[in-house]
């Protein structure tokens, strides 16, 4: 996973959260052994005699302060970002109306809905893919939708494309919770595995093929595309539960804000 800000469509990154080390974390790392920076960053840590004496030797000693001081960054950007989203869809409530082109699950009328954005081929959407679907069988009440958004190609092959709209192609052919948990479980996406999971679950090629290459579906992904931008999503998986986002992508953080929601 990676966690760069968008730049373009297709320029986006994995969601910065998700259990496993991210590039800014390293980053944060890094720049928190320089002496200098870290004696100002861990000042409020430190007596006067601390930072008088060896403040490399304390960090050395005790490196469990490095932790604290990359957590509380972490922490805080989290925070803001989290803010700068939540800010970003209260200014656009007109995006967050259903769409009937997107894949969704539970009662039309749901006093909660989620709202999933994610690509194929993110190592954190296929972390918590499963934990996801666990969730839409435990509340059979709230209504979960899914935000096809291929982010991941770069310059190489459109792999996330293609994924995506295969996808919508099964939707089409009511097999889309299928095929999505099977492009999920699988670990290297290919056209050719893609077309192969089609084929196993049913999906009959000439329409998928048709649907695929449909303008309505490049014209659907590219208002995934629009939304995003528009509620400053910086990657993915990036969970909408009643229009406000999560602090991190665990499926126990999903269930406790799904929850909040019902009570509120």
């Amino acid at each position: 996973m990676t966690d760069d800000a968008p730049k373009t469509e297709t320029d986006n990154a994995s969601h910065p959260t998700g259990g496993a080390l991210t590039s800014r974390t390293l980053g944060f790392a890094a720049l928190a052994i320089s002496v200098v920076a870290l004696g100002f960053a861990v000042a409020p840590y430190f007596s006067g005699e601390v930072l008088g004496g060896s403040v490399r030797s304390y960090l050395i000693a005790h490196p469990e302060v490095l932790d604290e001081v990359v957590a509380a960054r972490q922490s805080g950007e989290d925070g803001a970002r989290v803010d700068a989203i939540n800010a970003a869809v209260a200014a656009n409530p007109a995006l967050l109306r259903p769409d009937p082109r997107d894949p969704a699950f539970g009662p039309a009328d749901a006093k909660v809905t989620v709202i999933e954005f994610f690509d194929y081929r993110c190592p954190g959407c296929k972390a918590v893919s499963e934990d996801y679907l666990r969730l839409m069988r435990a509340h059979p009440d709230v209504r979960f939708v899914f935000k096809d958004w291929p982010i991941l190609d770069r310059d190489g092959p459109p792999v996330s494309q293609y994924a995506a709209r295969a996808a919508l192609a099964a939707h089409q052919q009511g097999k889309y919770l299928e095929v999505y948990e099977a492009l999920m479980a699988e670990r290297s996406l290919t056209p050719e595995g893609i077309d192969r999971i089609l084929a196993e679950h049913g999906v009959a090629a000439p329409a998928a093929q048709r649907a695929i290459a449909s303008p309505d579906t490049t014209r659907h992904i590219a208002d995934i595309h629009t939304t995003a931008a528009a509620f400053k999503l910086t990657g993915t998986p990036t969970f909408l539960i009643n229009g406000k986002t999560t602090a991190s992508i665990a499926p126990e953080e999903v269930a406790r804000a799904i929850e909040a929601a019902k009570a509120g």
